[in-house]
């Protein structure tokens, strides 16, 4: 039983990987269940055992994405050996990286802008980063390393809106542009804004103290 089960999951995790593929490269409407069989080496009764439909295995998609997301904000807020906004840019720095490397956080990035998931934006990857980035933006006005009048839901909104910003001009780039440091550059330019004399010494001095790493993404379905 136990073996069986192992089994399916690996199947389902296979079928999810490679629908995360033809979604990303194709989008939902032009995504075709062959190639995404194809990709996944599974029969066609296997997928049905596990999807409904081609809209349930892009949920399936969104929802392992939205995983993903809210791993890595766990991850990084539960950082007790950095300053919250070092943790701020490595949480920053690791979407970034997933941006470019995972392909579900790919997908699902290209899913959320398609009609048939506009509601899908208001529970997706987007809204974790940014209440995490709420939380972080509360801990440095508490450390000292933004301003007390700084608002930390004007911080928040206008860093996601930056970062959803950066992440279409990528695209719009043909992928000649670095999105790792397109997000830094936004993430520095909303601090400078709102940091104490303090932190901005320090920060000429030692710049950033956290980055994210590939090795440790685990980028495994």
């Amino acid at each position: 039983m136990a073996r069986q089960q192992e089994r399916a999951r690996r199947t389902r995790a296979a079928i999810i990987r490679s629908a995360a593929v033809e979604f990303g490269k194709s989008g939902y409407a032009a995504a075709s269940l062959n190639r995404i069989l194809e990709g996944s080496r599974a029969t066609k009764g296997a997928m049905y055992f596990h999807f409904d439909s081609k809209e349930d295995l892009a949920r399936a998609v969104l929802e392992t994405a939205v995983e993903r997301y809210r791993a890595s904000a766990e991850r990084w807020l539960a950082r007790a050996d950095l300053g919250p906004l070092d943790t701020l840019h490595g949480m920053v720095d690791e979407i970034a990286l997933r941006l470019e490397h995972d392909i579900i956080v790919q997908a699902e990035y290209r899913l959320i802008i398609e009609p048939d998931f506009y509601r899908d934006v208001q529970a997706g990857g987007g809204r974790i980063l940014g209440r995490a980035t709420r939380v972080l933006v509360v801990r440095a006005i508490e450390h000292g390393q933004l301003r007390l009048d700084a608002d930390p839901d004007r911080f928040t909104r206008t860093l996601t809106a930056a970062l959803a910003g950066q992440r279409y001009m990528v695209d719009l780039a043909a992928g000649s542009v670095d999105l790792r440091s397109r997000f830094r550059e936004a993430l520095e330019v909303v601090i400078e804004s709102m940091a104490t004399p303090e932190w901005t010494e320090k920060f000429r001095v030692n710049g950033w103290r956290a980055t994210a790493r590939l090795e440790e993404l685990g980028l495994v379905l």
